[in-house]
C-alpha cells in the first residue's frame, strides 16, 4: 500500500504548525538550542488511556504516548513515539503533521496554527479537527460504572449493542450481561460533513436514533456491486442499518443507504465530519466492530452525546417498562378491548390506520373470539436518544386464540403520555 503524501510532495517541515502544542493547551517557543525548552505546557496532562484491544502497539495509544510526552516537555521521546505510528501505520496523515510540529518546534518559533507557506488550509484544518477530536476522546473518559441510558434491556440473543456518540466521535461496544450492559471498547468514528439529525436525501447527514444492523456487505460484494473505484470509499466493507426506522418514517424523514463502513485504504482514518452520512472507521477497527455484530439483532444506537446512567437507573426504567408491556398482554388476553386499547396513545397509527380505525378493527376481531393466549419472547427495550419519553420495544410474539394462530416478530414504539407509558406505533419487526 502506497502513501499518497500529506501536501503534495512537499518536505514534512511545510505541514508543521503548532497544532500538537495547541491541542494540549500550551504555546511553542524556542530557547537556547535546547529541544526541552522548545515546548511550555500548561499543568493538564494528557491521559494515557489504556489499550483495549491488547495491541500495545496500536496507534491510538501510541498517539496518547506522544501527547503525553509533549505535555511533560520531552520532545525527542515524542518523536520516538509517533515514529512508532508512521512505522506501522504510514497512511496515518494525522502522525505525520504531528511529526512536523515537533520537528519544526525544534527549529523556530512556532506561533500560530497551519501557517507553513504553502500547506493547503482545509486539509490542515480537517487534520486539525481529527487532532482535537482524539484529544477530547482521551481526556474525558468514559463515567466509570455506568451505562448509555438507552440500553435498558437486551434480550438474550444481542451478544452485543453498538452506541455512536456523534458528539464525540466514538463508537462504543457494550455485552449483553443478562440483559444489562457492561462495557467492552470503544473507536474513533467519523460522521457526516454536515454532522447530525438527517432529515432528506443527499443531506450528508448522520441520523439519530435506534436502528439495527440489517447486513454485512464484505469488500469482494462491494467491489462486484458499485466497482473496485466507487467501492474504494467503503474500505475494507460496510454494514448498512435500518434508516429510516418506523418513527423516521412518522415524522417525515427520508434518504436511504446509512452504513457503519471502513476507509479507503490510502489513508488510516479519515476527519470528524467527513462522510455522506454514514458512521466511518478505519478499517482495522471496522474489522473489529463487524465481529461484535449480528444481521438484523445488534442495535446500533447513534446519539449525539451519550447520556450516561447507573445500573440501578436502567434497571428501573426497565422494570417500569416491563409493567407496561406485561398490563398491554394481559388485557390483550382478558378480551376486554375497551381496556386493552387504553394502551394506545392518542396519536397512535399502525400503517394507514389511526387510533379510531384500529380501535374499530380491535372490537370487530375480538368479539368473533372465545379466547386469546400470548406469549412474548426474546423483549429488547432501548430509550430513544435525545428523548426521554420514547422507548423502542422488540419482541418475538405467539398469539393463539379460538380462530387463529400466528407467530411474529414485532416492533412497538412507546410513549410516556399523561404520566403513562403508552403504545404510538406498532409493526412487524
Amino acid at each position: 500500500m502506497k502513501l499518497k503524501p500529506l501536501l503534495a510532495s512537499r518536505p514534512l517541515h511545510y505541514v508543521a504548525a503548532t497544532l500538537l502544542v495547541v491541542t494540549v493547551g500550551a504555546r511553542a517557543f524556542v530557547g537556547g538550542g535546547r529541544p526541552a525548552d522548545a515546548v511550555s505546557v500548561a499543568p493538564q496532562v494528557v491521559p494515557v488511556p489504556v489499550v483495549t484491544n491488547g495491541n500495545g502497539a496500536n496507534p491510538e495509544a501510541l498517539l496518547a504516548r506522544t501527547l503525553h510526552e509533549v505535555s511533560n516537555r520531552r520532545l525527542d521521546l515524542a518523536v520516538t513515539e509517533v515514529d512508532k505510528i508512521i512505522s506501522t501505520y504510514p497512511n496515518f496523515r494525522l502522525a505525520h503533521l504531528i511529526k512536523g510540529d515537533l520537528l519544526l518546534a525544534r527549529a523556530r518559533p512556532l506561533t500560530t496554527v497551519g501557517n507553513a507557506p504553502g500547506a493547503p488550509g482545509d486539509r490542515l484544518e480537517e487534520l486539525r479537527e481529527e487532532a482535537r477530536a482524539r484529544l477530547a476522546r482521551m481526556q474525558q473518559q468514559r463515567p466509570a460504572g455506568m451505562v448509555p441510558r438507552y440500553l435498558v434491556q437486551m434480550q438474550p440473543e444481542q451478544r452485543h449493542a453498538l452506541v455512536v456518540d456523534t458528539a464525540r466521535s466514538t463508537l462504543y461496544v457494550f455485552e449483553n450481561h443478562g440483559g444489562e450492559a457492561r462495557y467492552v471498547t470503544d473507536y474513533y468514528v467519523t460522521i457526516g460533513k454536515n454532522g447530525i439529525d438527517k432529515f432528506k436525501e443527499g443531506d450528508k447527514k448522520t441520523p439519530l436514533g435506534v436502528y439495527h444492523v440489517t447486513g454485512h456487505i464484505p469488500r469482494q460484494k462491494l467491489n462486484a456491486t458499485y466497482g473496485d473505484k466507487a467501492s474504494e470509499l467503503y474500505g475494507t466493507g460496510a454494514l448498512p442499518i435500518n434508516y429510516p426506522n418506523e418513527w423516521d418514517r412518522r415524522q417525515g424523514r427520508a434518504g436511504h443507504g446509512i452504513w457503519l463502513h471502513g476507509v479507503p485504504f490510502d489513508t488510516y482514518s479519515r476527519p470528524p465530519r467527513a462522510s455522506d452520512g454514514c458512521v466511518a472507521l478505519n478499517n482495522e477497527d471496522f474489522e473489529a466492530v463487524v465481529k461484535y455484530a449480528q444481521v438484523g439483532v445488534t442495535p446500533v444506537i447513534i446519539a449525539q452525546g451519550v447520556d450516561w446512567a447507573s445500573a440501578d437507573a436502567a434497571r428501573n426504567l426497565r422494570q417500569e417498562l416491563a409493567r407496561s408491556v406485561e398490563a398491554w398482554r394481559q388485557d390483550w388476553e382478558s378480551l376486554d378491548t375497551a381496556r386493552y386499547l387504553t394502551h394506545y396513545a392518542t396519536d397512535f397509527s399502525a400503517g394507514q390506520a389511526d387510533l379510531a380505525q384500529w380501535s374499530e378493527q380491535k372490537h370487530k376481531v375480538n368479539s368473533a373470539k372465545t379466547w386469546i393466549k400470548l406469549k412474548l419472547d426474546r423483549v429488547s427495550v432501548f430509550l430513544y436518544p435525545g428523548r426521554e419519553d420514547l422507548a423502542v420495544v422488540t419482541f418475538d410474539q405467539d398469539y393463539a386464540s379460538s380462530n387463529l394462530v400466528n407467530q411474529m416478530r414485532k416492533r412497538q414504539y412507546w410513549i410516556r403520555e399523561q404520566g403513562k407509558w403508552r403504545i404510538l406505533t406498532e409493526g412487524a419487526a
